[in-house]
């Protein structure tokens, strides 16, 4: 998974391929392209409902599921590049390394229309609210932007990276600062947090079920930790470098899903924050308390320029894992790993703008769809989840069966952490079969039949039907090529 889409890379043996200049980004970009893939602000509203708890469910969620994740993903990249699928092979088997980079991929297929319909959303707060609940404009918007994303992914991993670096420093660090400040201005000024800060409030109250699914479904807000391994080889020290830029991407994300969500606390009631309006009603709360209301569609153009910054980061990482993998092993017709004169692999890309496009059409003209849409979404973080059961078995027998292999990073507790990450994985993938209030009080067997056939399908039949599929005529890659790309 580690071919660079734009040829980006260093050859082993430059005397043997020629090759172009390359350019390499730091680790710090990577970092940042990390985080903007993982971390947001749209969370940090219905996050601030719990006060002081919500530290609590951040940060066990990120303990169990963050660390191990992030942790293993770094010592799985030191040693072997090629991302996920070559860690799943080398571990396990090819097939299961298949199952791993489709698994990957798949899962971006309907997260790109929920994030441009928050955008969509975003943009009409900042235009005029009333086209918020207007299907046109938000099947436009998702069209003209996942479009317009797919040709700026088209020129390169270099300009993927200075975009994504700019939407999270644009859109998620400086309104996450300028939030910050606000709050400490508030409590400087002696007014009390209008939730209790004291050490009595530090768990949430427990209801039962209702408050594991709440604790579960905060492991999936740090999915995707691992997904920037397939640009391993832009770096030019690696086995150093992707480490640290982990390290540094763990603690960005800490502080963009936990600092906001407390200055918010502080000075908006709990019972005044509104979970279906969103965050720019609650930022706009926030700025009401200090007359800054015209701050509020400025913020909103921040918050769209993240959006989009962390949705090229999505289109440039998984869609390149599933590339090399095709060119090597014939996975995919020779159509779909169609390259352009940048590298890029812009029939995947096409092939993804087609669907996305379908599903902008259906969001947008279909009433019903938003209960069946949600459901997709479900089963897509389900397909998800089938990657890190994969990545945490498949560390372990590396360790197991080749300890000598060199590492530029060995992991503490490797065994432990993937004992801890599987474990927090079964249970996310259990919880997504429990229904939620978006299901609008169907059956439970109905619902339980739908993810779980759509995982099935997803998951498991059409990476199947792909595999068994392949031809040794499909496989494209020249090693000369490979290696000049690498």
């Amino acid at each position: 998974m580690d071919v660079p889409a734009d040829g980006v890379g260093k050859p082993a043996v430059a005397a043997q391929v020629r090759a172009p200049a390359l350019n390499y980004i730091s680790w710090i970009a990577l970092a940042m392209m990390t985080t903007s893939s993982v971390a947001s602000l749209r969370a940090a509203p219905s996050m601030a409902v719990y006060g002081l708890a919500c530290v609590f469910l951040y940060l066990l969620p990120a303990l169990v599921f963050l660390l191990p994740t992030s942790l293993v993903s770094a010592e799985l990249a030191s040693g072997w590049k090629g991302g996920v699928y070559n860690w799943v092979s080398q571990g396990l088997s090819p097939k299961m390394g298949f199952l791993a980079v489709w698994c990957q991929f798949a899962m971006t297929i309907f997260y790109y229309p929920s994030l441009l319909a928050y955008v969509a959303s975003t943009l009409a707060y900042v235009f005029n609210p009333k086209l918020a609940s207007s299907g046109l404009w938000t099947a436009l918007v998702i069209m003209v932007c996942f479009w317009t994303g797919v040709w700026v992914s088209s020129q390169g991993t270099k300009s993927v990276a200075g975009l994504a670096s700019a939407g999270l420093i644009i859109g998620t660090l400086v309104p996450g600062a300028i939030l910050l400040v606000l709050g400490a201005i508030f409590l400087g000024q002696g007014n009390t947090s209008a939730a209790p800060m004291d050490a009595a409030h530090l768990l949430p109250a427990w209801t039962g079920i209702a408050s594991l699914v709440l604790i579960v479904n905060n492991f999936l807000s740090y999915s995707g930790m691992e997904m920037n391994a397939v640009h391993v080889s832009s770096l030019k020290n690696p086995a150093k470098e992707f480490p640290r830029a982990m390290f540094l991407a763990m603690g960005l994300v800490l502080a963009i899903f936990i600092l906001p969500a407390l200055v918010i606390s502080w000075v908006v009631p709990s019972q005044e924050i509104s979970l279906t309006s969103g965050v720019m009603q609650a930022f706009d709360a926030v700025f009401s308390q200090f007359n800054l209301n015209w701050m509020t569609p400025i913020l909103g153009i921040m918050l769209v320029v993240a959006s989009l910054g962390g949705m090229l980061t999505w289109l440039a990482g998984p869609s390149k894992g599933l590339l090399l993998v095709s060119r090597e092993n014939g996975y995919l017709p020779p159509f779909l790993q169609k390259l352009n004169k940048h590298g890029i692999q812009q029939n995947i890309l096409v092939a993804q703008g087609a669907v996305t496009t379908v599903i902008a059409l259906l969001y947008a003209f279909i009433p019903d769809v938003s209960s069946a849409y949600w459901i997709l979404s479900v089963i897509t973080t389900q397909v998800y989840l089938i990657v890190y059961l994969l990545m945490f078995v498949s560390a372990v027998k590396l360790r197991r069966t080749k300890p000598d292999h060199p590492r530029g990073f060995r992991a503490p507790a490797l065994v432990l952490l993937c004992v801890v990450g599987f474990v927090a994985s079964i249970a996310a993938l259990l919880i997504g079969f429990v229904p939620s209030s978006q299901f609008g009080g169907g059956s439970t067997i109905t619902y339980v039949a739908i993810v779980g056939g759509g995982l099935l399908i997803v998951g498991l039949l059409i990476p199947f039907l792909f595999y068994t599929m392949r031809k040794p005529s499909w496989k494209t890659a020249d090693p000369a090529t490979t290696q000049a790309i690498e």
